[in-house]
């Protein structure tokens, strides 16, 4: 009998640590996501921001001299992130094979104009400074038109400002909520052992010795959730980089390293500060108290 109560004992105090250990894991998981977002968002909005192109239309009259300066210069601008020079020759070939066929065999001419598409870095786009770009190439005088989609632009940027600011927020929520999950997980597991912190009381034993093996024993749980989270991120992190290449996730490993750290930290330290408030909760209370 007493065997069969001691193993009873045993499997609820396992269950009551691995329902511990898999909420801390799976809310740290979802942290660390979130974390990942917020560190990568800059380099989301900046990936969007070089997919804007910049066409520079030349007229017929100009020299190859010339155009052979201008992209040189446009090339090695601060502003720049790639300048490709497009004869009107492959411009028609690339247009035929967008709308199917050759429009030249209906007009009889090639209309297009030779050009030179340049690519912004993501920090020169914005609708003053593609303005101020436009307005320079424009006063030369072999060039025909400077051509951008100033709407794309505008909404772009208005995009990038308010979903930065709103995974901000978000942010700030689920760390509060995460906190508060991983408190609830902690308390409950305690409150199965509030009468024996009580006869340890009642027997003598200070706050500080009765409170020193929880929380040995939650930094242990909080490891154990913070490993696990943090395999679950590595996986997500690779499968991620591999099928989104351009993202980069993983170019930048000392940014990873420090948000693993992160998470692995915040999970010893609020299972630290949950443990530390949770008995001291049932600590201080009455006897009577601890059967409600």
């Amino acid at each position: 009998m007493g065997k069969s109560f001691e193993r009873y004992q045993k499997r609820k105090l396992i269950s009551s640590y691995f329902s511990v250990v898999l909420s801390i894991g799976l809310v740290l998981f979802l942290l660390g996501i979130l974390g990942i977002l917020v560190l990568n968002t800059k380099k989301l909005a900046d990936h969007f921001k070089e997919q804007i192109t910049i066409s520079v239309f030349l007229k017929d009259s100009a020299k190859p001299v010339e155009v052979d300066q201008l992209q040189k210069s446009l090339a090695l601008a601060e502003y720049t992130k790639s300048a490709t020079y497009v004869s009107k020759e492959e411009a028609a070939e690339q247009h035929s094979g967008e709308i199917g066929e050759n429009f030249m065999d209906f007009l009889g001419y090639n209309p297009l104009k030779n050009s030179i598409d340049v690519q912004l870095k993501a920090d020169y786009v914005s609708a003053e400074q593609i303005a101020e770009i436009a307005d320079d190439l424009s006063s030369k005088n072999y060039v025909e038109e400077v051509s951008y989609d100033k709407p794309l632009i505008s909404l772009l940027n208005e995009n990038v400002k308010r979903i930065s600011f709103w995974i901000l927020v978000a942010s700030g929520m689920f760390t509060f909520i995460a906190v508060l999950l991983i408190n609830s997980s902690i308390r409950l597991s305690i409150y199965s052992k509030r009468f024996i912190i009580k006869t340890m009381q009642m027997v003598g034993a200070t706050k500080k010795f009765i409170r020193r093996p929880f929380i040995y024993t939650n930094i242990k749980l909080g490891m154990l959730g913070a490993a696990l989270a943090l395999v679950a991120l590595g996986v997500v992190c690779y499968y991620v980089n591999e099928s989104f290449p351009e993202i980069r996730l993983l170019k930048d490993p000392y940014i990873l390293a420090t948000l693993f750290v992160g998470v692995f930290v915040l999970g010893i330290l609020i299972s630290v500060i949950s443990t530390y408030f949770a008995t001291s909760r049932f600590l201080n209370l009455r006897t009577d108290d601890l059967y409600y």
